[in-house]
């Protein structure tokens, strides 16, 4: 997934969009990630400035919600859900098996493959839930995390 580079101009862009209005941040900052996959420091920053609001205030939202990333992110990403029903059905230990074919931790990256938790996907029923590039997939096992992240990989 080619994502555009991130510049000043663009994030201007992005903010008159929305009226530079402070409480429109939240949809700044997810047109932001939408187009460029994370949000450096200098674009807080320069949010800050432009919606007149602390860097604390911009910083504060950007890590409450688990999408938005200070770091860019691989070209595919791998979430898996934490939320208590999946738990209930094993997310744990995909989580653990994740991590170890994977080779990262959770919001790390090795070979362009991020992995992520993320705290209900709404496929309660079909747990444990991971989404794969935006794809949600239900009742996955490590057996088929396997598979699903192989396809993944031939599709470069």
């Amino acid at each position: 997934m080619a994502r555009e580079p991130i510049n000043r101009e663009t994030t201007s862009e992005l903010v008159r969009q929305f009226g530079a209005k402070p409480e429109m941040l939240v949809q700044v900052l997810q047109a932001i990630v939408m187009r460029h996959g994370w949000i450096p420091e200098e674009t807080i920053r320069q949010l800050a400035s432009e919606l007149n609001l602390s860097r604390a205030d911009v910083y504060g939202v950007v890590n409450y919600y688990h999408d938005f990333r200070t770091e860019p992110p691989g070209e595919h990403i791998v979430k898996i859900c934490q939320a208590e029903a999946c738990q209930a059905m094993g997310s744990r230990a995909l989580t653990d098996h994740a991590r170890e074919s994977l080779r990262t931790d959770m919001h790390g990256t090795h070979n362009d493959i991020t992995l992520e938790p993320v705290y209900c996907l709404g496929n309660c029923a079909c747990a444990p839930a991971v989404m794969i590039d935006g794809k949600t997939h239900g009742r996955v096992t490590p057996d088929r995390l396997n598979e699903l992240v192989g396809t993944m990989k031939e599709s470069r």
